[in-house]
């Protein structure tokens, strides 16, 4: 029990990285981390051993994330930034570039920009990514596919066409 604990963990950095890339938003960031990690630790023992925890994690959040959408918003004050740990400050050219990557990340549809953020950022294989979105791994291949063309063509400053076709 103290392995899985000391694994559960160990998840967190990622955790963070994922719903904060995912939200846009420090604090709804964290309070979906914590719920993720409060019903980790609460569901540990339906969790299976040789396992990737990391993956369960995720799909936990997933799934905490779609409800809080489904459900009505609470409105909320950020309290303190001194209670939040910095990282380094980028190169001052690296800074606008990683704004507008930002930017255009939250522009992406939902769907695209989970997969987008499990597969490039988390490192999730397709198989991974599919089990936590629940969905197939061939649906993981073209919303990633049209995740990063749409991105392409947002960080060049050029509008997104849909290829959508109307069938009559």
């Amino acid at each position: 029990m103290q392995d899985d604990s000391a694994s559960l963990t160990a998840c967190i950095p990622r955790l963070r990285r994922y719903a904060r890339a995912l939200l846009g938003d420090r604090a709804s960031a964290d309070d979906l981390v914590q719920d993720t990690m409060e019903r980790g630790w609460h569901k540990l023992p339906s969790w299976r051993r040789g396992g990737d925890m990391r993956a369960w994690l995720f799909g936990i959040m997933h799934n905490l994330h779609v409800d809080r959408l489904r459900q009505p918003a609470l409105s909320t004050v950020e309290l303190s930034e001194e209670l939040h740990g910095s990282l380094p400050a980028p190169a001052p050219g690296d800074r606008l570039e990683i704004r507008d990557m930002q930017a255009a990340i939250q522009l992406l549809p939902a769907e695209q920009r989970e997969v987008l953020l499990l597969v490039a950022l988390e490192e999730l294989s397709y198989e991974e990514a599919a089990a936590v979105l629940n969905i197939p791994p061939g649906t993981v291949m073209s919303r990633l596919s049209r995740a990063r063309e749409r991105l392409r063509l947002l960080m060049l400053g050029q509008t997104p066409v849909s290829t959508l076709k109307v069938v009559k």
